[in-house]
């Protein structure tokens, strides 16, 4: 269980992090607070798209990872990005990603910080 609310966090953090730097990911509220409470309900989400969807996606696009040396893994994590911004809209979350461009960068600074922010938190149940 902390294992989980670890990497929700570390979800939260890191998609806080796209927010901050790209414009075109935006996430509304009222208040702080009620900001802070979508932030951690669209980290549920993601965490939830990430542990259902992609490795399906990912062993049906098998192949290309193959031919592009893993590089297709940048358009798997947009189109993560993607579905959770539908879904967090299919759910009235404020939150939102414009373009597929905009999710290719904001999927690799996810990435990043995600993994500095798992490296750092402790793990463990």
């Amino acid at each position: 269980m902390k294992n989980f609310v670890v990497k929700t966090l570390a979800n939260a953090g890191a998609l806080g992090v796209a927010i901050w730097l790209l414009e075109d990911i935006t996430l509304t509220g009222d208040s702080t607070g009620k900001q802070a409470l979508t932030l951690i309900l669209v980290a549920l989400v993601f965490g939830l798209v990430n542990v259902l969807v992609k490795p399906i996606v990912k062993l049906l696009t098998l192949p290309l990872f193959i031919l592009t040396l893993g590089l297709i893994t940048l358009v798997v994590n947009a189109l993560m990005l993607l579905l959770t911004s539908w879904l967090a809209e299919q759910f009235d979350l404020s939150f939102h990603v414009e373009g597929f461009w905009t999710a290719v960068l904001g999927g690799l600074i996810i990435s990043v910080v995600s993994w500095a922010l798992n490296v750092v938190l402790p793990d463990g149940d």
